[in-house]
């Protein structure tokens, strides 16, 4: 147990250590408590959560002023956090036909007690959207050994100031495309639309379309000569539908293709060469793509602007399912879908840093033996579960030696006051004296 434990603080120390003197003490006790589920035992109380570690009362208080006033930021944790995975050479990305999924996806912090959130996020099962921080989620996918994983590579917040679901996915789709490598495509869900990935620059994406998606031809038919010239392409509808109590047919495919998956026959009909069918001519193009599986209830409807098969197509977004994984590590496995924080920074914060703390807790997990919960785990697997119970039982490591970096800020402290005249607040006015150099009125009241 104990190598395991310092295993832990090893990679939680790598994460942090070039953030400033005594923050990054502060991260190290923060991403302690969440990955040893001490979040999950306080129901979301951070500062009990942080005092459940062992931890003296004033490092609880330097690690609660290391999570809202801290020097750092997600982007640089998530950066150190990717090039220790890589260099430690057992995550291995995925590629598909010379292309590498990175997964987008959006998840919500339920707050519905939060005073004045002004953003939102659909639950489903409310079927309406509640108050919520929203964190959008950029990350490639890969595996250690058969356990697929992804690493998260940006983590992008919404704005407060335009706290709308489109501006968020508006951001979030701009910031994958900045994190994109050369090789890579972005996988998305159901929600995003051709039009946002175009507005942000994408050339390289496979996004799960709408039943009722169309699109219309990039080029024209020769002129009959006889009528107006037509401007738009005919009109491509990849699935039959009824409008009005009218049958609406399907077009006719370009190009039919079907493979073999044990018993199962898969078929998948495509269209090349498609735009939007409100834009013109010249404008970006996209492929269609239906693969009616028997073992699926409904067809699946793809767009992309990939120039490979089918079969690539449907894998490749079949391969964005661990971006849905990190979220479940961060709020059912550490507890984090609980949190009694307040301030502004704050509630954007401790997402992503629990966010970061389930990606680091599953691929520390994944990447050991498995570790059995008791005697009748005969068959463990490495899941952050078993890794989470097993760091339960410790206390953060006293014994453990930090790097000489991660420490106590030494600030010269003796000369600023204290108790009630250090707090940073504005000072109380005191009212004005009455005057008494008057006599008073002979309407005054005489107690």
């Amino acid at each position: 147990m104990q190598e395991v434990v310092y295993r832990v603080v090893g990679v939680l120390c790598a994460v942090v250590a070039a953030t400033p003197i005594g923050t990054n003490l502060g991260l190290v006790h923060l991403l302690w408590m969440l990955v040893s589920g001490r979040l999950l035992e306080t129901r979301g109380a951070v500062i009990p959560g942080l005092s459940a570690t062992g931890l003296s009362e004033s490092a609880v208080r330097r690690a609660w002023a290391a999570l809202g006033q801290g020097d750092w930021s997600s982007s640089g944790l998530l950066a150190r956090w990717q090039r220790h995975v890589e260099q430690a050479g057992i995550w291995q990305a995925h590629e598909h036909a010379g292309y590498q999924p990175v997964a987008v996806d959006v998840t919500g912090f339920w707050r519905p007690r939060l005073q004045g959130c002004a953003t939102s996020h659909y639950h489903g099962p409310a079927g309406k959207a509640l108050p919520a921080i929203p964190v959008g989620i950029v990350a490639r996918v890969g595996s250690v050994g058969t356990q697929r994983l992804g690493i998260p590579l940006a983590l992008v917040r919404a704005d407060t100031t335009e706290p709308s679901t489109a501006a968020h996915e508006r951001a979030l789709v701009r910031a994958a495309v900045q994190a994109m490598a050369d090789t890579d495509a972005l996988v998305l869900d159901a929600g995003f639309e051709i039009r946002q990935l175009q507005a942000a620059g994408a050339t390289r994406y496979v996004v799960r379309a709408a039943k009722n998606v169309t699109g219309r031809r990039a080029r024209l038919d020769d002129y009959p000569g006889r009528g107006r010239p037509r401007e738009r392409g005919d009109l491509i509808r990849p699935l039959a539908r009824s409008y009005r109590g009218r049958e609406l047919a399907a077009s006719a495919p370009d190009h039919v293709a079907t493979w073999q998956e044990g018993e199962t026959v898969v078929r998948a009909a495509w269209w090349d060469d498609l735009v939007l069918p409100d834009v013109p001519l010249d404008s970006p193009t996209f492929r269609l793509i239906v693969i009616h599986d028997p073992r699926w209830t409904e067809p699946l409807v793809l767009a992309s602007t990939l120039p490979v098969a089918a079969r690539t197509l449907r894998d490749l977004y079949l391969d964005r399912w661990p971006v849905e994984q990190l979220p479940l590590a961060a709020k059912q496995m550490l507890g984090a879908a609980r949190a009694f924080v307040s301030a502004p920074e704050t509630c954007q914060r401790l997402p992503a840093l629990a966010l970061l703390a389930g990606s680091i807790l599953t691929y520390l997990a994944a990447s050991q033996p498995a570790i059995p919960t008791g005697s009748w785990d005969r068959r463990p697997r490495p899941t952050p579960g078993r890794l989470r119970r097993l760091l339960s039982r410790a206390v953060f490591p006293t014994s453990f030696q930090l790097p000489d970096r991660i420490r106590k800020k030494d600030a010269v402290t003796a000369h600023l006051p204290t108790g009630n005249w250090g707090q940073r607040r504005p000072p109380t006015p005191i009212p004005d004296a009455p005057d008494t150099s008057r006599p008073p009125s002979a309407n005054a009241e005489v107690a």
